[in-house]
């Protein structure tokens, strides 16, 4: 299954994104209002500047108390983003983001983000891919 298939099967209105210079209290709402675990920090909803996550906030917290939650987004977002393509196979970047260790990946075409995909959204479609070719070798097992 390649990333198109992912975003497609999603069907979502895109990426949930907010300016930077937000603050994280701000953007901690948005994460809890739309029950999303991360949010695209973006100037115009087409090019992103980073990431925020429910752990970049959750880490800071442990670190230094609810004081960063008057911090701007800019300040604690993850920077260095490892971005997909619609043609990118769901096995690769499932182990791109097991190694790296991070969840949410922004999908990119021509320079543009054009959607995102998560840890779940991956394993989901390789599952899904696994149980037809399950069904398929049992097929023909069974001789049908």
């Amino acid at each position: 299954m390649i990333v198109q298939q992912i975003l497609k099967s999603k069907g979502t209105e895109g990426v949930i994104t907010v300016a930077p210079g937000t603050s994280v209290e701000a953007a901690a709402a948005v994460l809890s209002e739309k029950r999303i675990g991360s949010v695209v920090i973006s100037e115009d909803g087409l090019h992103f500047e980073g990431i925020l996550s429910e752990r970049d906030i959750v880490r800071e917290l442990g670190k230094r108390g609810a004081s960063c939650m008057a911090d701007t987004v800019d300040d604690m977002m993850t920077k260095m983003i490892e971005t997909c393509g619609l043609g990118d196979e769901a096995e690769s970047v499932l182990g791109r983001m097991t190694e790296g260790r991070f969840r949410h990946m922004p999908v990119v075409a021509d320079g543009t983000m054009i959607g995102i995909i998560t840890l779940g959204d991956v394993v989901k479609a390789r599952l899904t891919e696994l149980a037809m070719e399950k069904d398929a070798l049992e097929g023909m097992i069974m001789g049908y």
